[in-house]
């Protein structure tokens, strides 16, 4: 489960914010992740939540948001594909072509926003 490495790091990210800013109590992480980024939402909560019980972040939300695999091809098209398992034999709607195609979305993983007082 490779989302505790990530809540252990988007937590260091937040508390480098929060002494910055002079900040104490954290209310809310927003974190984009794309649909490719092989983030399971479920996990990922679950890692927040046990990662800041009992610590200075206890009963801060986590809000996940899934940026949509976006396609572009080699004709200069940007597409969605319908499934996520299309990514492979994609057809392009406005050359068919099924090959050559590159990611432009649904890669990311970053921290969007951050409340806190």
């Amino acid at each position: 489960m490779h989302e505790i490495s990530i809540v252990t790091s988007l937590l260091s990210l937040v508390e480098e914010e929060l002494a910055k800013r002079q900040l104490q109590k954290l209310l809310v992480v927003r974190v984009r992740h794309g649909a490719l980024a092989n983030i399971v939402p479920d996990a990922m909560s679950f890692a927040f939540e046990a990662l800041t019980l009992g610590g200075p972040f206890e009963g801060a939300r986590l809000e996940l948001e899934e940026e949509p695999v976006v396609l572009r091809c080699s004709c200069g098209a940007s597409f969605n594909p319908e499934q996520k398992r299309e990514l492979l034999f994609a057809p392009c709607p406005a050359c068919g072509a099924t090959w050559g195609h590159t990611v432009e979305t649904g890669r990311e993983l970053y921290l969007q926003h951050i409340e806190a007082e």
